[in-house]
C-alpha cells in the first residue's frame, strides 16, 4: 500500500537578496527526517523554491507527497501560474532554473500543494523555519572558514514509535476545531524534544550565543520595564537582521504646527519580512479635546483622562523605535507629529535617528491615478477585512504590514517575485518623491480658431474679459 508523506518546506533570507537557507521537514508514519541547506547570496524565494525541491526529492516516488508551504509564490505558482509560463516558453519568469527543477521533480507524483499561514504557532511549520535558518547559519559558519571542510546540508533521521504517532491536525482537522489548549501544550512539548534532537554541528551552540547578543543589541528588550500605560511585547520568533517598524498613530487633528498631539501610537516588529511577535502600544494624554477626531478614532477626552501625558512615556517609546526602519503610510504626517512630541520632550527629531519608509508613496508609484489609501490597498491586494470601524494604531499597524508585504513581494503577496536590485533602488527613490511624467498634446490649428471664436463670443455677452483671454 502507498504511503503518505508529510512535508512542511521553508526558505529565510537575511536580506533580500543575502544570506540564505532551506528547510524540509519530513514526516513518515514511522520516521522524520530533517533537512536543511544554504546558500551565501540568494533571494528567500529561491529559498522556498528550494525547500520544496529537495524535500520532494527525498521522498519515494510512489509515495503520496501532501506539502505544507507559508509561501504563495511557490503554492500558486506550482498549481497555477506554472501552465502559463509554459506556454511563453518561459519568457519574462524569475528563477526559471528553479522552476523548471521544480516542475521536473514533480513529474510522475502524487502531490497535493496545500498553504499554511506562516508564524502561526503550527509545530510543522515552525520546525521547517528553525530548519531554514539553520541551513543559513551553517552556510554562514563556512563563509567565515573558508579553509575548512564544507558543511554538507544537514539530515537527520528520527526513529518513531509508530503505535504513538498522532495525525496532523491539519489533515483530520482543516479548521481547527479540535486543536485546544492541551493540544497546543502537548505539541509544544513534542517540538521542544525534537529540538533537543536536532543534530547540531560543531560550534553550533557559540554561534547560537553569538546572534543572542546580536539580538540584544538590536532589539533591547524593554518588555520588563514596568509602566501601568504601555504594552511591550517581547518577541517570539529567533530571527536576525535589521529591524522595520511598521508604524501608526491617532492624533487630535490633522496639524502638528497648531497645538494638534498624539494620543495613540502603535507600531509592531518585522525582520527580514517575518514579523517577531513583538510590538509596542501606547495611549497618551494630549492635554487637550480631542474633538471631531473622535468621530474618526473613537477615542474619547474621558478615556484619555487617566493616561501619561508624552514626556512620561517618550524615553520608552523612544528606546523601542530608534536606530529601526519606520515604515507608514503617509509617512510625513506620523513623522512630523513623532518629530513635534519628541522635541517637545527633550530627544532628538525620531527622524534623525530612524530611516523612514512611505508605503503611500510606495503605492503611488505603483498604481499611479488609482486609490492609494490603506482601504483600496487591501481591497487590491485581496487582504483579510477587518472591522475599521474606527482607526486604532496597532490595528492600522497590523493592516498595513500586510499592505507592506504584498506590495513588496512577499509571502503573502501573489506577484511573481521580490524585486531586482534595480527595482529596489527606484523604490527607494519612490519613496522620497513621485514624479510622474505627463504626455502633452498641442492643440491643432482648427481647435486654436475655435477657441478663440469662444473666448471673443463669451466676451461679447457677458461684456467682460474672459478668464481664458491670451
Amino acid at each position: 500500500m502507498t504511503q503518505t508523506i508529510t512535508l512542511y518546506v521553508d526558505g529565510a533570507c537575511r536580506g533580500n537578496p543575502g544570506l540564505g537557507g532551506w528547510g524540509a521537514y519530513v514526516i513518515t508514519e514511522t520516521e522524520e527526517h530533517k533537512l536543511c541547506g544554504g546558500v551565501p547570496q540568494t533571494t528567500n524565494n529561491r529559498m522556498e523554491l528550494t525547500a520544496a525541491i529537495e524535500g520532494i526529492k527525498f521522498c519515494p516516488t510512489d509515495a503520496k507527497l501532501i506539502i505544507w508551504t507559508d509561501s504563495n509564490y511557490v503554492k500558486q505558482g506550482i498549481t497555477e501560474w506554472i501552465h502559463g509560463w509554459k506556454k511563453k516558453n518561459w519568457k519574462d519568469v524569475k528563477n526559471p532554473d528553479l522552476w523548471k527543477l521544480l516542475d521536473a521533480t514533480c513529474q510522475g507524483r502524487d502531490i497535493e500543494w496545500n498553504w499554511i499561514k506562516g508564524h502561526a504557532g503550527h509545530p510543522g511549520n515552525e520546525m521547517a523555519d528553525q530548519l531554514a535558518n539553520q541551513g543559513a547559519d551553517q552556510t554562514l559558519r563556512a563563509m567565515k572558514n573558508p579553509s575548512s571542510k564544507a558543511e554538507k546540508p544537514l539530515e537527520e533521521t528520527v526513529i518513531l514509535d509508530k503505535k504513538k504517532v498522532e495525525k496532523d491536525w491539519l489533515l483530520d482537522d482543516p479548521f481547527g476545531f479540535d486543536f485546544m489548549e492541551s493540544d497546543v501544550q502537548d505539541d509544544s512539548e513534542a517540538l521542544e524534544n525534537l529540538e533537543q534532537e536536532m543534530i547540531q554541528p560543531e560550534g553550533m551552540n557559540e554561534e547560537v550565543e553569538v546572534q543572542n547578543e546580536v539580538i540584544e543589541s538590536v532589539a533591547p528588550d524593554l518588555s520588563k520595564i514596568e509602566h501601568p500605560y504601555i504594552v511591550i511585547t517581547p518577541r517570539t520568533k529567533q530571527v536576525h537582521g535589521p529591524r522595520q517598524l511598521i508604524l501608526d498613530t491617532e492624533t487630535t487633528g490633522f496639524y502638528f504646527q497648531d497645538t494638534d498631539r498624539i494620543i495613540e501610537v502603535g507600531a509592531i516588529e518585522m525582520v527580514n519580512r517575518k514579523l517577531t511577535g513583538s510590538s509596542i502600544h501606547i495611549y497618551i494624554n494630549p492635554k487637550k479635546p480631542v474633538g471631531d477626531s473622535e468621530n474618526i478614532h473613537g477615542i474619547s477626552d474621558a478615556f484619555l483622562q487617566d493616561k501619561p501625558v508624552y514626556a512620561e512615556i517618550a524615553d520608552v517609546l523612544f528606546e523601542y523605535l530608534k536606530g529601526a526602519e519606520i515604515i507608514a503610510h503617509n509617512a510625513s504626517f506620523d513623522m512630523n507629529f513623532l518629530d513635534m512630541e519628541f522635541k517637545r520632550a527633550g530627544f532628538v527629531a525620531l527622524s534623525e535617528v530612524c530611516k523612514v519608509t512611505d508605503t503611500l508613496a510606495m503605492a503611488k508609484s505603483k498604481h499611479p491615478g488609482q486609490k492609494n489609501s490603506l482601504n483600496a490597498l487591501v481591497r487590491r491586494y485581496e487582504i483579510p477585512q477587518r472591522d475599521r470601524t474606527f482607526h486604532g494604531a496597532l490595528l492600522d499597524a497590523e493592516i498595513l504590514s500586510d499592505v507592506y508585504l504584498a506590495m513588496t513581494g512577499g509571502q503573502v503577496s501573489f506577484d511573481m517575485d521580490t524585486l531586482t536590485a534595480s527595482e529596489q533602488q527606484e523604490a527607494q527613490t519612490a519613496r522620497l518623491s513621485v514624479q510622474v511624467e505627463l504626455s502633452v498634446i498641442l492643440p491643432s490649428e482648427q481647435e486654436l480658431e475655435a477657441h478663440e471664436t469662444w473666448v471673443k463670443e463669451f466676451e461679447e455677452k457677458h461684456g467682460t474679459a474672459c478668464l481664458f483671454t491670451k
